[in-house]
């Protein structure tokens, strides 16, 4: 039986793709506690400066931050906490060689409840220079420019 998949986004990091040059996407899961579901179906989050890291064998999500739950107790999370990321070992290992090969990084570029679970989609990414920054505003500076000649 094929069942639909239900998605719904939570947060995107839309500086990400401007800083970045994208290569490669990742689907991951991701280690919550309850009280951090909440808060991310309440869209309280703010990945601007988050980033990933590889270690004990995992992939850790660093400076991401999850507002503590308003209606929690003295239970609830602190919001800078590292989470792990949750993906199958050989993603693991060609992620690792990647990073570490050819001066790669992680970052979150989105996050989003998928069949009822939270998803992180990461991205190996390669930092741009200021060169190439210019280059993106100026083109889509001349997009916006030939949608209003065609507009009028």
């Amino acid at each position: 039986m094929i069942t639909q998949e239900k998605t719904k986004i939570i947060a995107l990091n839309r500086k990400a793709r401007y800083e970045y040059h994208i290569v490669q996407t990742y689907e991951a899961g991701i280690a919550l506690t309850g009280t951090e579901v909440k808060s991310l179906r309440a869209n309280k989050l703010n990945m601007s400066d988050g980033y990933a890291t590889i270690r004990d064998n995992g992939i850790w999500l660093i400076n991401v931050h999850i507002n503590e739950y308003k209606q929690g107790n003295l239970n609830n999370h602190d919001p800078l906490r590292e989470r792990q990321l949750l993906l199958n070992k050989s993603e693991i290992r060609k992620i690792k060689f990647r990073v570490f090969e050819k001066g790669m990084t992680l970052i979150p570029l989105s996050f989003y409840l998928k069949n009822g679970k939270v998803k992180v989609e990461i991205a190996l990414a390669q930092g741009k220079k200021e060169y190439d920054k210019r280059e993106a505003i100026a083109k889509k500076d001349f997009q916006r420019a030939e949608e209003r000649k065609i507009k009028y």
